[in-house]
């Protein structure tokens, strides 16, 4: 109820919040993903990056089939 007479007498101020207020928490839940999928990408880095120093390839197919499986 009082968020109707504040909306009404705010002018439709207070539902434009409450829809922005949802958009923002979509975009914050989109780049919490984005931000795990970076950290995946960092993880795949670092384990290829010893591997492909070493020369050896079994850790190499290893951590790619482990990263595609995390698709």
């Amino acid at each position: 109820m009082a968020r109707k007479v504040a909306n009404a007498a705010g002018g439709g101020i207070v539902d434009e919040l409450f829809q922005r207020i949802t958009e923002l928490e979509a975009e914050v839940q989109e780049n919490r993903n984005l931000n795990v999928r970076v950290g995946e990408l960092v993880d795949l880095v670092s384990e290829l990056m010893a591997p492909v120093a070493s020369q050896d390839p079994a850790r190499i197919e290893a951590a790619l089939a482990k990263f595609e499986r995390s698709l």
